[in-house]
């Protein structure tokens, strides 16, 4: 049984106001974050093998990325559909290919403040439970809206968990998810979590760094540039 990252990278940045090139190809120092991605599972010793969800236009230049970086455990690279859902749902086809007995940890290519400690602890999980859904505490008061516009119930923040990436299932049962989905057409689940517990999966977490952001705005990029500069000062100075 082959442990699979299914690393989507399929999205075109609009938020991110990018005029060149989509976001997860802005660079950090010289490296797109795409890369800085890709390199945590590359290193990560329970990951097995990477296919990577992209845009078709950008297939040719993430090939030379690969080859540039030497990120070496990418087996597949499939073009990326019309929907988030689509373009996850065109990787794990690709996953259960390689081994149909796969455990898939999809994750979002500009999702880089990951680490190999939650990701092996995800592969426990699998093993444990059959799935791993990466959170973090959540940090602020979360409000539900009621529909007239005014603040309705405002949750315990201690109940409250903020839902990321990696998340993690037996290939096969995330799969049938999706041909069902497919089938009915609901085809606007926000994430592979959502579409799982929809289907009836008790899911079970792992909690992983509170910065285990998905770059989204410029904000997001900025905070990702001071925690890399951060961490290479903690390498110089101690």
């Amino acid at each position: 049984m082959r442990n699979i990252a299914v690393i989507f990278a399929g999205g075109t940045g609009q938020r991110m106001n990018t005029k060149t090139r989509p976001k997860q190809f802005l660079e950090l120092h010289g490296k797109p974050i795409l890369i800085y991605t890709l390199e945590v599972f590359e290193r990560c010793r329970v990951i097995d093998d990477i296919v990577l969800v992209m845009l078709q236009e950008w297939i040719p230049f993430t090939e030379e990325l690969l080859d540039k970086y030497r990120i070496k455990k990418v087996r597949k690279i499939v073009p990326g559909g019309t929907t988030g859902q689509e373009s996850i749902f065109n990787g794990i086809k690709c996953a259960i290919k390689i081994d149909e007995s796969c455990n898939v940890f999809i994750h979002d290519g500009v999702r880089p403040i990951i680490d190999s400690d939650t990701i092996e602890a995800c592969a426990q999980s699998i093993k444990k439970y059959g799935n791993a859904i990466t959170t973090s505490p959540a940090q602020e008061t979360i409000a539900i809206i009621a529909e007239n516009g005014e603040v309705g119930r405002i949750l315990p923040r201690k109940q409250c968990l903020i839902a990321k990436a990696p998340q993690c299932f037996h290939g096969m049962d995330i799969y049938e998810c999706h041909i069902k989905a497919r089938n009915e057409g609901k085809l606007d689940f926000i994430d592979s979590a959502s579409l799982m517990q929809y289907y009836g999966f008790t899911l079970h977490t792992v909690e992983g760094p509170i910065e285990n952001m998905k770059i989204t705005t410029p904000g997001d990029f900025y905070i990702f540039r001071a925690i890399i500069d951060a961490q290479e000062n903690s390498q110089i100075f101690g």
